[in-house]
């Protein structure tokens, strides 16, 4: 397995979700994140994946769309308590249906949006976005199906869309990056 073309691909899908995601106005042309927030994924992302990975045939948006959703879910708790909500299971993201309605529930339930709002409509179409953006990079990879490197490019696009989520809820909370002056 090639860790650097892994590495590129990662960093390009991420900067054109970020493009996207700018020119959507969901962000300001930066990838807001934390450290916390990244590590987390490796907690959620072994559950995510077997959740996920069996939906790519039938639905691949939805199946690399729904880990923005849950980037959104953990900012939003890294910044409301994380204390607690480190310790939460990967299941308490779920909906009443499971993985199938994952989004709504982190929409409706923990982010408090209502579902007919234009604020979760606007959310929805942009996720919705980079999904099939993130869906196309993956195919002009022209990775064989149902490969070892097609499942890790696959995990690649899951991370991007958790860290391009999560930036957005960063930034939904009024964080921004501001350049610091340590005085030399």
């Amino acid at each position: 397995m090639d860790l650097q073309y892994l590495i590129r691909l990662e960093e390009k899908m991420q900067d054109d979700l970020l493009r996207l995601c700018t020119q959507r106005g969901a962000l300001k042309g930066v990838l807001l994140a934390t450290e916390d927030i990244d590590e987390h994924w490796k907690i959620l992302a072994p559950e995510y994946m077997g959740d996920a990975v069996p939906e790519i045939a039938k639905y691949p948006t939805v199946s690399v769309s729904w880990a923005a959703y849950l980037g959104m879910a953990v900012a939003y708790g890294w910044d409301a308590d994380w204390e607690t909500y480190l310790k939460m299971p990967y299941q308490s993201y779920y909906g009443e249906q499971g993985f199938d309605d994952l989004d709504e529930h982190i929409v409706r339930d923990l982010l408090r949006i209502p579902l007919d709002s234009r604020t979760a409509k606007e959310l929805e179409a942009t996720i919705r976005s980079c999904g099939e953006k993130a869906v196309d990079l993956i195919r002009f990879e022209q990775v064989p199906p149902q490969s070892e490197m097609a499942f890790h490019v696959f995990s690649r696009a899951c991370k991007a869309m958790y860290r391009i989520g999560a930036a957005i809820q960063l930034k939904r909370m009024g964080y921004n990056f501001e350049k610091v002056n340590l005085g030399n």
